[in-house]
């Protein structure tokens, strides 16, 4: 077929083109690594804190209640009032009480005066039957007379005691010192043994939180108070109120409950916490956070590093040779902006907090040291 000349000039310009594009594109030059930021794994002081739901348990609370039964003659306090130990409440009629006080001292005078008398007979009786004038019959009788008597004496003492156990008894005074409640019964009832609580006493500092802990937890707080010389991290128990404003007063771990509930799999905890200004109240809802007293050297990594997928928390490195590396981790709690790293990496790895999202593992980047400033607003 014969090529026409116009045709060959299309074919030879095409030509000239392809070349042209194939040597632009070899001059060009390769794309630069992505920029990322990173900051070195560091070693900071951190306090160690778990959190839990607990409620707040008054120390002691005491129902007062009639010992003897009686009019009300005096309420003395004011319902909500502070009281003290000691400090007298309600006053029961007192008359009949003292009465019975009365009539016993009497019958105990009496039977004082009996058992001088058998006492004397008793002692004429033997004096006589020395000298044969008396009977030996008359000396058993006049003993027995003297028993009489005395166990007669013991009889009313204890009767006078049991008479001013229940004159004392109409004072219905503090146990404790707390703060009072409203009062059931006013001036004038009638109350007894078998009456309603008359009021009831909650004492208010210090008091108790008490909280659910699972095993699991229990044994993770207790491994992590553990040093290597074997000592104990000191603790400090500390309540966040439910507005989230912390406890002004942190308090202390008392008491560890021995035997575990069975459906929750958990113990219950407790701690006392100073209450000076009757700010906790006693069944309210708290948050408790079981706190090391002093912070110990523990690795940190900005929140902005952490990454998760479904094979768990990773992070991304940049090695030596400037590639990036996938590091799995096992995370602790949060400090600030910072979270703990409890395995997976080691001081001075430059972790990636900025760019993240452009990288993948095994690519070659421009790596940039990052301030404190800027990886604490990456989060």
């Amino acid at each position: 077929m014969k090529i026409r000349p116009r045709n060959l000039l299309i074919v030879s310009f095409l030509a000239l083109a392809g070349c042209n594009q194939s040597q632009q594109q070899a001059a060009a030059p390769a794309a630069p690594p992505p920029a990322v930021g990173v900051k070195a794994a560091e070693t900071k002081g951190v306090a160690r804190a778990y959190s839990f739901v607990g409620r707040i348990k008054a120390i002691q609370i005491v129902a007062l209640r009639a010992r003897v039964q009686g009019f009300l003659d005096k309420v003395l306090f004011t319902e909500g009032q502070d009281v003290k130990t000691g400090d007298l409440l309600f006053q029961i009629e007192k008359v009949q009480y003292q009465a019975q006080v009365d009539q016993a001292e009497a019958n105990l005078a009496s039977a004082k005066a009996q058992t001088v008398n058998a006492q004397l007979q008793f002692n004429r009786a033997a004096d006589l039957v020395k000298s044969s004038a008396g009977t030996q019959s008359t000396v058993d009788q006049t003993r027995a007379a003297l028993e009489v008597a005395q166990a007669s004496v013991l009889q009313n003492q204890a009767a006078l005691t049991q008479a001013k156990v229940n004159l004392d008894y109409t004072d219905i005074r503090s146990p404790i010192d707390g703060r009072i409640g409203r009062t059931t019964y006013t001036q004038g009832n009638l109350v007894g043994p078998t009456s309603d609580v008359l009021a009831t006493i909650v004492s208010q500092d210090p008091i108790y939180v008490q909280f659910p802990v699972s095993v699991r937890e229990l044994q993770e707080i207790r491994k992590s108070r553990r040093q290597e010389d074997g000592r104990l991290i000191k603790i400090d128990i500390v309540a966040r109120l439910p507005s989230g404003e912390e406890y002004a007063h942190p308090g202390v771990w008392n008491y560890t409950d021995p035997q575990v509930d069975q459906p929750t799999d958990t113990l219950l905890m407790r701690g006392t916490l100073p209450n000076p200004e009757r700010q906790l109240v006693d069944g309210e809802f708290v948050t408790v956070e079981v706190r090391e007293r002093q912070q110990q050297p523990r690795l940190v990594v900005p929140q902005s590093a952490l990454q998760v997928d479904q094979g768990g928390d990773y992070v991304l490195v940049v090695g030596a040779d400037k590639k990036v590396e996938l590091r799995r981790v096992k995370t602790g709690e949060n400090s600030d902006t910072d979270v703990v790293v409890e395995s997976g990496l080691s001081a001075g790895d430059a972790v990636i907090v900025d760019g993240v999202q452009k990288v993948r593992p095994g690519q070659v980047v421009n790596a940039t040291p990052v301030t404190a400033a800027t990886a604490e607003a990456k989060p």
